[in-house]
């Protein structure tokens, strides 16, 4: 099993740019796990995690409810957002800068072939590393993604996740709220969960602007951890 992952960051990029790249390395790995099928080739299958901040977009899941998007195209516009309807599970989510979004493209058949327990290390590397800065994150039963003060009328997200997963090969991933424009969630219902606000890490600790590349170093320090994995820099795509 090959358990090291490829880390790039891709700074700030389009998401349909972003969504392609993530889609041509997911059908490399796919393709070569038919060709090791087919011939018993026995080729290693490549895992990779990208960073990436996107301008704003909204994109909804293909389980989700369109409804759950409160304004029309003219506003979107006017606020300079995009919108897609895409692959992953999941319902509505806003991505935006001063987000960090995370895209692990992994072979779990490299680590373990579980996609309940994927989404579970996934909001574990974030509860650890909010618990850094002195929040509890926690998990809400029934609701994918990182939480404060669940259980009480204050529950707030604070990390969307959403993936898709086909013959064990993951992409999509997380959205951590960092230093976002939470006024842009105000036009939708996110995740289509009504009764429930959002958060970010920098309204959390008073305002202040957050050092996201310290944040990105946490998250990549728990994900190996908890996939026992080897983190290699890889060159960024331009």
């Amino acid at each position: 099993m090959n358990k090291k992952v490829h880390l790039q960051d891709l700074g700030h990029k389009d998401y349909k740019e972003t969504w392609d790249y993530q889609e041509e390395l997911f059908k490399g790995i796919i393709d070569l796990k038919i060709r090791n099928r087919r011939e018993a080739a026995g080729l290693e299958t490549p895992n990779h995690f990208l960073f990436v901040e996107h301008p704003h977009v909204y994109t909804l899941g293909k389980s989700g409810d369109i409804d759950n998007l409160l304004v029309d195209e003219k506003v979107l516009e006017e606020k300079g957002a995009q919108f897609y309807k895409i692959n992953r599970g999941g319902d509505i989510t806003y991505h935006g800068p001063g987000q960090i979004v995370g895209y692990p493209i992994l072979d779990l058949d490299n680590f373990f072939t579980d996609i309940h327990k994927y989404l579970r290390l996934l909001e574990e590397m974030v509860i650890l590393t909010l618990a850094e800065y002195g929040l509890k994150g926690e998990r809400s039963e029934g609701e994918t993604g990182v939480w404060l003060d669940v259980g009480t009328p204050f529950a707030r997200k604070i990390c969307a996740m959403g993936v898709r997963a086909s013959r064990w090969v993951t992409m999509h991933g997380f959205a951590f709220n960092i230093n976002s424009d939470l006024g842009y969630f105000d036009l939708m219902i996110p995740c289509g969960i009504k009764d429930k606000a959002v958060t970010s890490l920098n309204a959390e600790l008073g305002n202040s602007h957050i050092d996201e590349e310290d944040v990105k170093e946490k998250l990549v320090k728990h994900f190996a951890a908890l996939f026992e994995a080897e983190i290699v820099l890889a060159k960024t795509k331009v």
